[in-house]
């Protein structure tokens, strides 16, 4: 075939821009273009044309010229990290510490609330890791441990009376049990049909919190949970029960709110180390070997007398553990919880932090979290745009980079010719 009958027509690349630019009008028309106002009693659509004219002409344009440019544009390579001896990596792992320690003594308030928010995304984004990353079982509905974890503790502290530090093992034990239970209906499922019934679990644990209205509160939810101590010392301005010491009493500080904020934050750098490191130690050990069997090929796996239901069961349970974790952390930090908290779309961010990271690469989903979580945060005036923003990104990776940012590296080994 020659060069002339490959290289691309302008009436082919003005038809492929028109067909996109239509289909893009449908997407952005009536979810950008068209609000709802309130005149008086009545409701009215007030279209914004400005938008829907600048993004089809942006994507006209990018259409036509795309078919023209590809081929040409050089490649450029995605960067690569430099490997590191043994002790170099132990002086760069010990950097990484001492500046996440500091951190919260070095930067202001909000600064140390987004990074605590962003360890939790850590904390959740390695658990869900274990179950997609090196399991390979595509779970729509992880969000329903982080709620169970998250409600456990509160209602463990409402009808019981339980503070954080004794509530939060049994908030894991708790969502391993449901991650266990879950298990067992998709043993023989895997693929489309294994996410379509973890979104219904999912979907169906926020429906019993907003529904079990004398258990959970429904929609309004638990509030004034407690905040977790230090060694039985409360960090406020007064002790709750007469005759205790806080925190700033006992070690003759003036009281600051601050000091919460570091605890916090040093609690949740805390739990995603022990979620890193038990992940890794996991990994290493057959279980974890059994995990990349079954995520690689089911029917291999069999063949090699491993147990694939066992192996189901192991993900789920550890994965939601870690989630139940996470769930009890956050509903201490927050000091409230409610069904709204625990929607579909934080399912959907927590395996976009483990695709954009690379599926199986703890580093990766680390970077992920911190991308996902910081740059929101960054660009509050774009913030009604941000769902738009980030199903962008993720269509550009997966065209662009679809092993993610950081993907797993597997151990190779060469035999000398």
């Amino acid at each position: 075939m020659t060069r002339a009958a490959t290289s691309p027509t302008l009436a082919g690349a003005f038809k492929g821009a028109l067909i996109a630019t239509v289909l893009a009008a449908i997407v952005v028309l009536p979810i950008f273009t068209l609000h709802l106002q309130r005149a008086g009693v009545r409701t009215i659509i007030v279209p914004e044309w400005r938008t829907l004219v600048f993004g089809c002409l942006a994507v006209f344009a990018v259409q036509m010229l795309r078919p023209f440019l590809s081929g040409r544009m050089p490649r450029v390579p995605w960067p690569t990290l430099p490997r590191l001896s043994a002790g170099q990596h132990q002086g760069m792992l010990l950097v990484v510490v001492l500046l996440a320690v500091s951190w919260p003594f070095l930067a202001g308030r909000n600064a140390v609330d987004i990074a605590t928010l962003t360890l939790i995304y850590v904390m959740l984004g390695l658990g869900l890791n274990i179950v997609v990353g090196f399991a390979g079982l595509l779970d729509l509905g992880f969000v329903g441990f982080y709620a169970t974890g998250a409600y456990t503790f509160a209602m463990l502290h409402y009808w019981a009376g339980w503070s954080f530090w004794h509530a939060l093992p049994l908030t894991g034990a708790v969502s391993a049990l449901f991650g266990f239970l879950l298990g067992f209906p998709v043993l023989r499922l895997r693929g489309d049909y294994l996410a379509i019934v973890t979104l219904g679990f999912g979907e169906i644990i926020r429906l019993l919190l907003v529904n079990l209205v004398d258990f959970t509160g429904g929609p309004d939810g638990i509030s004034g949970l407690p905040k977790p101590t230090l060694l039985g010392l409360e960090m406020t301005r007064s002790a709750s029960v007469e005759g205790a010491q806080t925190f700033h009493q006992f070690f003759g500080l003036q009281f600051n709110s601050m000091h919460m904020v570091i605890f916090l934050y040093l609690m949740a750098l805390l739990l995603a180390a022990v979620t890193l490191f038990i992940s890794n130690r996991l990994i290493r050990m057959p279980i974890g070997r059994s995990w990349e069997a079954l995520r690689e090929d089911e029917i291999a796996c069999r063949s090699l007398g491993l147990n694939p239901m066992k192996i189901k069961l192991s993900a789920f349970t550890l994965g939601a553990m870690f989630a139940g974790f996470g769930g009890a952390f956050f509903a201490a930090r927050q000091g409230i919880v409610n069904p709204e908290s625990f929607t579909f779309i934080e399912s959907a961010l927590i395996l976009a932090i483990v695709v954009l990271g690379g599926m199986g690469s703890q580093l990766g989903v680390i970077l992920a979290a911190i991308v996902l979580t910081v740059l929101p945060e960054l660009a509050r005036e774009f913030s009604e745009y941000r769902m738009a923003i980030f199903g962008l990104v993720m269509i550009l990776m997966m065209i662009w980079r679809p092993q993610g940012l950081l993907p797993a590296r597997r151990a190779q080994v060469e035999v000398p010719a």
